[in-house]
């Protein structure tokens, strides 16, 4: 049985997944949050699906153990890999995962050409695949995925000439072969729509979900009966596999969040609480 008063799992190869969790917490503001960055194994992108959904399901158990009611997969790359073999491992506890924005975008294009940015796992996976064949009918749909990215964004990097070169030579292409709309299909992304605008606006229509995840986490819950009452406080708790004082970094920088951050340690394939705090 799924404790109605329990927290909203949410979790994600690093950092990025705070651009979901920042959706989260304008939308569903009563909700406590438990998110776990698996910085220890960031990136997801070029991991394959089988390591992808070991990692997956040993964050969603730890997760589930400690009173998550619902779990969002905030990463492309660990939903393409992963979600179908979640929800069949945790069948009582819903999932919600992340697809890229194709056919918003599709419907929103009117050069009829639309630019897809995400990593190879997300690009290789079925529910990319899915959403592609069935929702772009007369539309053109062009990926790329850009190695290097997700490390700047991870090191707090999201602006400067540097991250500029790299998105100029991964997004130059999509605009040449006429994109006017381009899909942000991995959750660290975006943190550099500021700079993606700086580089392309007007001519360029940026479309990333985690407004519409939040919007369907928040309709999950409801159909589930599982949605805090208003009156309650809704408490953020924050743990990493990684480096916690980068995750705290990351906080302060993307959400204006000023608190600690655990640590956790993989062992056989299971986390553990350990370590230092930051």
């Amino acid at each position: 049985m799924v404790e109605p008063n329990g927290v909203l799992g949410v979790f994600d190869s690093g950092v990025g997944g705070l651009s979901v969790v920042r959706a989260l917490r304008q939308r569903l503001p009563h909700e406590s949050l438990l998110y776990i960055a698996d910085s220890a194994n960031c990136p997801y992108g070029a991991k394959g699906p089988e390591a992808i959904s070991r990692l997956a399901e040993g964050i969603s158990r730890y997760l589930i153990e400690h009173r998550a009611k619902a779990v969002v997969v905030a990463c492309n790359t660990a939903s393409a890999a992963a979600l179908g073999q979640l929800r069949s491992a945790f069948p009582v506890i819903p999932f919600i995962g992340m697809v890229p924005a194709v056919k918003p975008a599709a419907q929103a294009t009117t050069s009829g050409v639309v630019g897809v940015l995400a990593t190879p796992g997300t690009l290789n996976g079925k529910l990319y695949e899915d959403v592609v064949i069935h929702h772009t009918a007369g539309v053109r749909v062009i990926a790329a995925a850009c190695p290097g990215l997700v490390e700047l964004i991870e090191a707090g990097v999201v602006a400067g000439e540097e991250i500029e070169n790299l998105l100029r030579a991964c997004i130059d292409p999509l605009v040449c072969a006429g994109a006017d709309t381009l899909v942000l299909g991995c959750t660290h992304y975006p943190f550099l729509i500021p700079t993606i605008e700086k580089l392309y606006a007007p001519h360029l229509q940026v479309l990333e979900p985690s407004d519409a995840v939040a919007r369907q986490v928040e309709r999950v819950l409801s159909e589930h009966h599982l949605l805090t009452p208003d009156d309650a406080v809704g408490v953020q708790t924050y743990f990493s596999t990684g480096e916690p004082y980068l995750l705290k970094c990351a906080l302060s920088q993307f959400l204006g969040y000023d608190g600690q951050v655990g640590q956790l340690h993989w062992i056989e394939n299971q986390l553990y609480a350990g370590g230092s705090d930051a």
